[in-house]
């Protein structure tokens, strides 16, 4: 099940004088930052979601920028999350507004997935007055693949017979996993549908995508065995903040990191309290977080067990040498986890 431009819909709902209008959450009224989320009139102009909000103002002149309520959206997320469990246990969270629910061993509707579906769906919309779009199949990424099939306020149900069908004909670029990196790869191999990677030898997908190249073959078969993970977990806390104007010096960058731990060591202490009783997380590795005036991003990773200021200044060091001549538009710090914990989602960026 995957909400509707979930973010922009709580605000339309909330004010309707900005239903019929292009609205986008995140960015800033400088036209600085990133465009967290947006309705589907501004979607027709092409703005999308991680798009700079320059950027998508130049697409769309009347776009409306909202400043995100990321509490209201946890609560509504949490009351999205309410009706799940009332259907099954078995319930995956991927962010604040999808999930996977295996509800194979459900009794309500009669066992049906497809009016169990369209059960939640109604719920949603009478409960909530938000509108939510789901797949219905027998494996994980095909109902991913599904859930957007119809948007928004669609369902598409893939049954085990038309499974095959279904996949054979499928873009390789709708498979989760398939970035555009590994896209254009594909596509430089002659691939671009699933039935093109099954007539492609096996040894030759795997010598050229490594483990990925496997996972692939699988997915071009149909083939998804993963279980509902009801205890995923999340791997890393991080922060960043978007700057109105660029920044060229190493001595700039560095006056924003006190303000940036500040902000981690404030979300660490959240989530020790929430997930591990107070005890202090154990940290895996620390990194810092460039993205420069062309939007190229860069990342600076080092193993370190424990949350160390001095270290971050260290790393920002070596991601600034790779600026070059280019200004620095975002900065941000994460720490790694050595034992993940539970998913949680802190995508608005942080524009002051």
């Amino acid at each position: 099940v995957d909400m509707d431009c979930f973010y922009a819909a709580v605000e339309m709902r909330d004010n309707p004088a900005l239903r019929d209008i292009p609205i986008a959450i995140g960015g800033s009224s400088d036209r600085r930052g990133v465009i967290s989320t947006c309705n589907y009139p501004a979607r027709k102009y092409g703005v999308r979601s991680a798009m700079a909000t320059a950027y998508a103002m130049r697409l769309c002149p009347d776009l409306v920028l909202v400043k995100g309520r990321m509490d209201v959206y946890v609560q509504e997320s949490q009351k999205i999350r309410a009706i799940f469990s009332d259907y099954t246990d078995l319930i995956e969270p991927l962010s604040l507004d999808e999930a996977y629910l295996d509800v194979s061993g459900s009794a309500h509707c009669n066992g049906s997935a497809t009016l169990i579906a369209e059960t939640i769906r109604k719920r949603i919309h009478n409960e909530l007055g938000l509108t939510a779009s789901a797949g219905v199949a027998s494996c994980k990424f095909v109902a991913k693949v599904a859930s957007d099939e119809n948007k928004p306020d669609g369902i598409c149900v893939i049954t085990p017979d038309k499974l095959d069908e279904f996949v054979k004909s499928m873009p390789l670029g709708k498979i989760p996993g398939v970035g555009k990196v590994t896209l254009q790869k594909l596509h430089r191999m002659g691939l671009s549908t699933c039935e093109d990677v099954r007539k492609y030898p096996f040894e030759r997908i795997q010598k050229e995508l490594g483990k990925f190249g496997s996972v692939l073959w699988d997915r071009a078969h149909g083939v998804d065995e993963r279980p509902v993970n009801v205890t995923r977990k999340r791997k890393s806390i991080g922060v960043e903040r978007t700057l109105h104007e660029d920044i060229h010096t190493l001595e700039e960058c560095r006056e924003m990191l006190p303000r940036l731990l500040e902000k981690l060591h404030e979300r660490v202490k959240n989530h020790e309290a929430k997930h591990t009783r107070g005890k202090p997380i154990r940290i895996r590795t620390q990194g810092v977080k460039l993205k420069f005036s062309d939007f190229q991003l860069t990342t600076v990773e080092n193993r370190h067990h424990k949350l160390d200021d001095i270290f971050f200044d260290e790393l920002l060091q070596q991601a600034y040498q790779r600026a070059g001549d280019r200004g620095i538009r975002l900065v941000g710090l994460h720490i790694g986890l050595a034992e993940a914990t539970p998913v949680e989602q802190l995508t608005l960026p942080l524009d002051e």
